[in-house]
């Protein structure tokens, strides 16, 4: 499957478009990481344990996007685009969507 943020994919030509494609997940804290962050927040520097978090929550979204555009018969997205935003305290959504398409 072909990902891309651009609405073209180079090279190539599209031939019908099938709608769109999303896929998202949420994501909480867990109390032992927000103790971790917490004191990695009083010397300064990455939250590594956050960046994982959320790294993790991007490629579920990303999976279940493709999984939606394959189901539409797509073999490629164009457009794709990432949202956020808080569901409830201490929890997350990711949401990523673009336009399942057919290439020539």
């Amino acid at each position: 499957m072909i990902v891309a943020s651009t609405e073209l994919v180079a090279g190539r030509e599209i031939v019908q478009t099938l709608g769109v494609a999303r896929g998202n997940t949420i994501r909480a804290r867990h109390i032992g990481t927000d103790i971790i962050a917490g004191l990695r927040n009083l010397v300064g520097g990455e939250v590594s344990e956050y960046t994982k978090l959320l790294a993790e929550a991007r490629e579920q979204a990303l999976d279940r996007m493709m999984a939606d555009a394959k189901a539409m018969g797509a073999d490629a997205i164009v457009g794709v685009r990432f949202t956020t935003s808080m569901v409830a305290q201490g929890a997350a959504e990711i949401l990523v969507y673009g336009t399942a398409v057919r290439l020539k």
